[in-house]
């Protein structure tokens, strides 16, 4: 009897401090969302999505990361998608956006298909999550159920976009804070990072580590030298893959890199230290298996496109994903 009356008293603790909270904005979304008002969405933006990181295999990254930099400023509200006006800031100009965040033409031609075929009726925020999911699967990574009903935010937050967003120079208790923050794990933290096999890199955010640390491979090390010549400023811009093996196929390769010590810029490495570092065990066991990783990243996809959404009458849907509605 005692035991059952703790387990009460947890239940109703969890609750209280808001384990699950923004589960009634979940209740409100379901894979089926469109079915009846837009029964076309899903596939057009899965045949948009195909086309497009078939012309550039670089796109899938690029569309993975839009979803990812929405979700972590305000929750997956499509805020990472409005441009500035004279009378309104958005988040395209903060330090980890500005002159990075790629894909946005993608969505705005998805949108304007969409409008064409149910006007008003499918949100920016569903469409970045749909996005993602795709091109990831395009790039013969896995598959997640997403679920829809999101809606369009009309504000933006350049100062959490500034602050929230993961640096690559973190180190890893930054990086456990910065995903603690959005209510993720250890292992979901580094799981997510696994987002990295696929991708590009400019040299600035990587020029320090590869000629200051020492838990980097000297062979690649000295490549990526090549490509990012040590003057100030030389070459910042030069882009190199996050895996250089395998950059446009979602696998397994980033963690093997970062076992081998080639981790391209510093905050990824810092997820495995030679063995002596609590997230090690999780970097290892994935590079010895795709399937558990691809399963475990399809999980925690699912989990972060359900942050803080937009549901019922909040927000808007926006006819156009750059401009909130007259």
């Amino acid at each position: 009897m005692a035991f059952n009356k703790c387990w009460l008293i947890l239940a109703i603790t969890l609750c209280v401090i808001g384990i699950g909270s923004g589960d009634d904005d979940h209740e409100l979304l379901s894979e089926n969302f469109y079915h009846k008002t837009c029964p076309k969405a899903v596939e057009t933006i899965r045949k948009a999505v195909i086309d497009a990181v078939s012309q550039e295999p670089r796109m899938g990254a690029s569309l993975l990361r839009l979803h990812f930099h929405d979700c972590f400023v305000q929750g997956c509200d499509a805020s990472v998608l409005l441009d500035d006006t004279p009378n309104f800031i958005g988040e395209k100009n903060s330090g980890p956006n500005k002159n990075s965040l790629r894909g946005f033409e993608v969505i705005d031609s998805i949108k304007s298909q969409l409008e064409s075929m149910c006007p008003s009726v499918v949100s920016c925020a569903d469409i970045l999550a749909l996005a993602a999911r795709d091109a990831v699967s395009a790039l013969k990574g896995p598959r997640w159920e997403v679920k829809l009903g999101r809606r369009d935010s009309t504000t933006a937050s350049l100062s959490e976009s500034n602050s929230d967003l993961p640096a690559p120079f973190f180190n890893l208790s930054s990086l456990i804070t910065a995903f603690q923050k959005k209510n993720f794990t250890i292992q979901e933290m580094v799981t997510l990072s696994g987002g990295h096999t696929i991708g590009r890199v400019r040299c600035r955010f990587f020029k320090h580590r590869i000629y200051n640390e020492s838990n980097i491979d000297p062979s690649f090390a000295e490549a990526m030298k090549a490509l990012c010549p040590s003057a100030k400023g030389d070459g910042d811009d030069n882009l190199s893959p996050f895996d250089s093996t395998t950059p446009d196929t979602f696998d397994n390769a980033f963690y093997q890199n970062l076992v081998n010590q080639r981790g391209l810029v510093h905050s990824d490495q810092q997820l495995y230290a030679n063995g002596a570092g609590i997230t090690d065990s999780q970097v290892f066991m994935y590079s010895r298996n795709f399937g558990r990783f691809k399963k475990d990243f399809a999980d925690a996809m699912v989990k972060m496109s359900l942050l803080s959404p937009l549901t019922g009458n909040n927000g808007q849907i926006r006819t156009t994903c750059r401009f909130v509605n007259n």
